[in-house]
């Protein structure tokens, strides 16, 4: 009962922020106009057409963004039994940088100029990030230790950054500059259109994460465990390294590199809803992701910060906490 009654408060907290999100801006604008706007009410021409084509798709990205960050961070660190696991940890972040470094920064070098074609950097990324993904799958079925898949990702992140280091030092300063931008995260470039196709492959993660809710439980108990019950350890692998790529690297190759997310609301989530059961912790650490993402945002537009810097404000001191609790 307790924890339903959390779901609904915390479902009304998101309806709230989301209100919210949509008055708050460079010009604000009435609840009573914002109803009024998504109920086809009488409402000014000028904000009506701000809500619905440019606030109400950047609400939704921040809905996105913090379910399929959360989801896939919930599920790594169950995965590698590592509380300071997240999404990132498989080098899809690196293989998204990867991709969009030679499509901004590469392209120049042959005589093509990319750098304004938005949906081709999303695509760049999100191939970048599926080609590691690929590389990680390949390993994972000739090892069997998930420790050392985990250091394997992480030297593979490693070798990524170097070169998109390299490429950062030979780009020319306008690239550079449209590479750092992209670094920085963002919820403002997701247009109607890519939303459709954001949408459409975060809900293929989201049902992948459900078909994993049962080997996630058994893995809470070790490999060994979950062998003995019958799990087939190298196909839950494959699902949930496809769920969180499909997850975390499409948020990635849309809005860029949204940090702390991913890695904070599942220990929130536990600490709310004190339970390891992924039944009860995948909806409701989804559930933390939204209201702290549309938080993060509502106040991003109030002190005209990078959402990013906003998130690192919320997820140190959890990263922190972490920590200490565990030394």
């Amino acid at each position: 009962m307790k924890r339903s009654v959390l779901f609904i408060v915390m479902s009304i907290a998101a309806l709230m922020l989301f209100s919210l999100d949509l008055c708050f801006g460079s010009t604000s604008i009435s609840l009573s106009s914002v109803f009024s706007a998504l109920t086809g009410g009488d409402c000014d021409p000028t904000a009506r057409n701000i809500i619905l084509n440019i606030r109400l798709l950047k609400a939704l990205t921040a809905v996105c963004v913090g379910v399929a960050l959360s989801v896939s961070g919930l599920q790594m660190q169950t995965l590698f039994r590592n509380p300071l696991a997240g999404p990132y940890v498989l080098g899809i972040s690196a293989g998204a940088s990867l991709g969009v470094a030679l499509f901004i920064l590469g392209a120049p070098a042959i005589g093509l100029s990319l750098t304004g074609t938005s949906l081709g950097m999303a695509g760049a990324a999100w191939i970048g990030a599926a080609g590691v993904l690929l590389i990680v799958g390949v390993l994972s079925r000739r090892i069997n230790d998930i420790m050392v898949i985990l250091i394997l990702g992480m030297m593979l992140s490693s070798g990524i950054a170097a070169i998109v280091q390299i490429l950062q030092y030979l780009s020319s300063e306008d690239a550079l500059k449209h590479f750092v931008v992209w670094t920085m995260g963002s919820l403002n470039d997701v247009t109607a259109d890519r939303m459709v196709v954001m949408a459409a492959a975060l809900f293929a993660g989201l049902l992948l994460a459900v078909a994993t809710v049962k080997p996630l439980n058994l893995l809470l108990m070790g490999e060994q465990y979950a062998r003995t019950m019958g799990l087939n350890l190298r196909r839950s692998r494959v699902l949930l390294f496809l769920s969180t790529t499909l997850l975390a690297g499409t948020v990635t190759a849309f809005c860029g590199p949204i940090g702390f997310i991913g890695l904070a609301m599942p220990h929130i989530a536990r600490a709310l809803f004190h339970t390891s059961d992924h039944r009860v912790l995948l909806p409701g650490a989804a559930l933390t992701g939204v209201v702290v993402m549309l938080g993060c945002d509502v106040l991003s537009k109030l002190y005209a910060l990078p959402v990013n810097s906003i998130t690192a404000i919320v997820g140190i001191p959890v990263v922190a906490w972490i920590v200490l609790k565990k030394s």
